[in-house]
């Protein structure tokens, strides 16, 4: 079932009413991310000053949901002797069906969900459709025997839950950010039909019309058998022949429903007068076949869906803050959660196209770089949460007057939220001004940092900016004031020359219009100053590398945490989630409002996962190591200081390949022109689990740039159309003209003539132009074109070649395969379709 976005608040508010003291408490599942654990901060808010009491538990992939199900969701059925109860997803279960995942599906059609109700918040697309229009508990009477007869929920239609529906008799329930009301119609009528046809065998699939005379006899002994099972009636065994031995007769020379027909009756031939005869009812085995068609016709539209590749819609942290502005609960902390959530997803390469790249255009998006997902429904996003911000934090009427003090805390009690031009660097504040620069991919990737050239480009842009060597690699806070007030206006300068043109965004701040693109800093008093994407490179920071203790124990050896590394252990010995659950913790303690101070300490892990990512994609790139194979990119990382750092950590290696990705594609397009992004994949060794850890990131095609550019197509397109239809409007006046003319002086017999001559030029004229535009428009109107489909392709390439691989993260382009497996996977993969098409 899923919840339309119109009535967000329906199941909370209903949960508020109904929940008593002795209930089970609200079970929080959450993904390891930063977008999950902000929407999770935001949820216990919720509950906490509703007085609900709530458990969190993270889970890191599917085992762990497995693992949750079978010891904390199966205590809470109702079959189970719990007494039901709400289970949240956070980023967690959107790609498969939950009902069977956690335990709550059963074999007794009879038996219901146990009561206990699953709400699913995931930006993981495509949605598995069982969640979204079935995961409803059966309602069947007692009596009811047939079980393809399914009953209706009360306030359910076709999955949409409706303003009368009752919670608390269990089900999977999806929230929808608009996706499934507005782009799943389809989907939706195939998967209802499919459920409400018949069951109907398809082992007769593909037989030739060649055994349609097998089949008769099978029929006419199937009819005798029949017969035989009636016999309790008393009929008269000869009757019974006699009619059996007419009904076929009927058929062939009878219409349906008419009388019996005369043996003497003529032929329609020699009664030309006679009515035509009506078709005849189809026979059991035609219907057969129709219903199979229809049922392939449904089943081939979800395939579709399913085959189209893997993206991202919404961030659930938005989803959660619409919840709490429709319940009057918002506040600055729920969104400041809001905006750190979103702003993440830019860092975690999340796009509508999959996991990936998105590189903007300059001439199109000069102002705004924050469309990495949905570029339309980004902006309206980006927008909203400036106007909230404005709405929670009344600017001052200095803001804007300065780069960097905008929003400069004004007491030790000032928690204000504040809207700020920052530049594309990375961790600015709390490192030196070259450091960061030189570890921001944005920069790094159009300057070519991994060369030397790069880095004597890079002091060559501060050297004309007047910023000398000394001061910008001195810690941000102890730079001249004059140099960091003059900072802006000097990037905006010289930002042209390099090929940096939307390094910062423009505007002066007077007015809201101007402000587009403008990040988001927050203040803990005079404690701390944070922008929202330094918290984003916090969180990751902690997620994939832990601890700052943990940061700095490593070794050239290929050692990592103080751990031998060894080749004689199968891949499921270790696991990861030991490793990964107690770094969720961490950064949702860090996530508190008065817990700055924890930020502030995993600064220095942040910095140590931007030089890890900086030093192993330079030498990759330095040393030529990114193979070029028929159908993407290849780097294995197999040695250096940072090897156990990229095999212990999935997020860590999406970093790096999200690195190398947006430097290939801005040196490809350097030298032809910007084209679309390239597929990669990045392995890295993990000598312990005797692995490779994979992931495959493409897309960006359908990103923003694509997006405004088939805009200004269409826009053209219907500038043409619009000229052809007045100079058509144009040539029928004359030519109404010509024809009075011809028609005084010839008679009406000259319009023949005139006609045909018109005929052909608007033919003419109407095809010019129109091959062109559906060439243009044939791709980009299929679904999924650009789409990231490795996660597919993964699966392909396992059922050909045997190869061992392990899918548990719920990112399905994230995978780990056995050593000795990796030649043949890789040779496999090389002859798939990465990117949809």
């Amino acid at each position: 079932m899923y919840l339309p976005r119109s009535l967000i608040s329906h199941l909370y508010t209903q949960l508020v009413r109904t929940y008593q003291p002795h209930d089970s408490p609200v079970l929080i599942l959450s993904s390891l991310d930063p977008d999950a654990i902000c929407a999770c901060r935001i949820f216990a808010a919720l509950l906490k000053r509703d007085y609900i009491p709530h458990k969190i538990q993270p889970v890191a992939g599917y085992e762990d949901v497995k693992r949750a199900g079978e010891t904390l969701v199966r205590p809470m059925k109702t079959t189970e002797g719990g007494g039901g109860g709400v289970v949240i997803c956070l980023g967690v279960g959107g790609l498969v069906d939950l009902s069977s995942m956690l335990g709550l599906d059963s074999d007794d059609p009879t038996e219901s969900m146990g009561g206990v109700d699953v709400w699913v918040l995931d930006a993981r697309r495509p949605w598995n459709l069982h969640n979204v229009f079935g995961g409803q508990p059966p309602i069947m009477p007692l009596q009811e025997t047939d079980a393809n007869i399914r009953r209706k929920v009360p306030g359910v239609d076709k999955g949409c839950i409706q303003r009368a529906y009752k919670p608390g008799k269990g089900g999977v329930i999806v929230f929808d950010d608009g996706d499934i009301v507005d782009e799943l119609n389809a989907e939706r009528d195939a998967y209802c039909a499919l459920v409400d046809m018949p069951e109907v065998d398809d082992d007769e699939d593909g037989e030739d019309d060649e055994d349609d005379d097998e089949h008769d006899e099978i029929e006419d002994d199937h009819t005798s058998t029949s017969k035989k099972r009636k016999s309790w009636s008393d009929r008269d065994d000869d009757e019974s022949s006699d009619e059996d031995d007419e009904r076929p007769r009927q058929r062939r020379r009878s219409n349906s429903g008419s009388a019996i027909a005369s043996p003497n009756r003529t032929p329609p031939s020699s009664q030309p007068s006679s009515p035509p005869p009506q078709a005849k009812q189809p026979t059991a085995r035609q219907l057969r076949k129709k219903l199979l068609a229809l049922r392939r016709s449904h089943e081939s539209v979800l395939e579709k869906y399913y085959g189209i590749g893997n993206s991202y819609s919404e961030p659930i942290s938005s989803l959660a803050y619409s919840l709490a502005s429709e319940l009057g609960r918002e506040d600055n902390d729920m969104l400041w959660l809001a905006i750190v959530g979103v702003t993440s997803l830019e860092l975690s390469g999340h796009t509508s196209t999959g996991l990936g790249t998105s590189r903007p255009k300059a001439h199109h998006l000069p102002n705004d770089y924050h469309k990495s997902w949905k570029a339309t429904r980004s902006s309206r996003t980006y927008a909203l949460l400036r106007d909230e911000v404005r709405r929670q934090n009344p600017p001052r009427l200095e803001d804007g007057s300065l780069f960097m003090g905008s929003g400069s805390p004004t007491s030790p009690s000032d928690n204000s939220i504040r809207l700020s031009p920052d530049p594309r660097f990375l961790l600015l504040r709390h490192w030196s001004l070259y450091d960061s620069m030189l570890h921001s991919p944005y920069l790094a990737s159009r300057l070519h940092v991994w060369r030397d050239d790069g880095v004597k480009r890079l002091h060559k842009l501060l050297a004309k900016m007047g910023v000398s060597l000394t001061q910008c690699k001195q810690t941000y806070t102890h730079m001249d004031m004059e140099l960091k007030k003059m900072l802006r206006e000097r990037l905006l300068q010289y930002a042209g020359v390099y090929g940096l043109d939307d390094i910062v965004p423009t505007g002066n701040g007077h007015a809201t219009y101007d402000q587009e693109g403008w990040g988001f800093i927050r203040s803990w008093g005079w404690k701390a100053q944070l922008s929202a994407i330094d918290v984003g490179v916090i969180l990751g920071a902690i997620l994939d590398v832990g601890d700052s203790a943990r940061a700095t124990a490593k070794s050239s050896s290929g050692t990592y945490n103080g751990s031998t590394q060894s080749t004689d252990k199968p891949i499921d010995v270790a696991d990861r989630s030991e490793v990964l659950i107690p770094r969720f913790f961490a950064a949702y303690d860090a996530l508190g409002p008065n817990h700055s101070a924890q930020l502030i300490a995993a600064i220095p892990t942040a910095q140590h996962l931007l030089r890890s990512i900086h030093r192993t994609g330079s030498s990759l790139m330095g040393k030529k190591q990114l193979r070029h194979l028929r159908a993407f990119r290849l780097g294995v990382v197999k040695d250096g200081p940072d090897l156990g750092l990229f095999a212990n950590s999935p997020g860590a290696l999406v970093k790096l390949a999200l690195w190398l990705g947006e430097s290939i594609e801005v040196n490809e397009s350097s030298k032809r022109g910007a084209g679309e992004s390239t597929p990669l994949v990045i392995a890295a060794l993990d000598e312990l689990r005797g692995t490779y850890l994979i992931v495959g990131t493409g897309g960006g095609i359908g990103s923003v740039s694509d997006t405004e550019a088939k805009k200004e197509k269409v826009e053209a397109r219907e500038k043409r159309r619009a000229e052809k239809e007045d100079k058509r409007k144009k040539k029928q006046q004359e030519r109404e003209k010509r024809r009075q003319l011809r028609r005084t002086a010839l008679g009406d017999d000259a319009d023949y003539e005139e006609e045909d001559d018109d005929t052909e030029s608007e033919s003419d004229e109407s095809s010019d132009g129109d091959d062109e535009d559906a060439e243009e428009d044939k791709q980009a109107k299929i679904r999924g074109y650009g789409h990231n489909r490795f996660g597919l392709c993964f699966q392909e390439v396992v059922e050909e070649t045997k190869a061992r691989l392990k899918i548990d993260s719920f990112d399905h382009c994230v995978v780990e395969v056995q050593k000795e497996d990796l030649q043949g996977f890789l040779e496999g993969l090389s002859f798939k379709s990465v990117v949809g098409r």
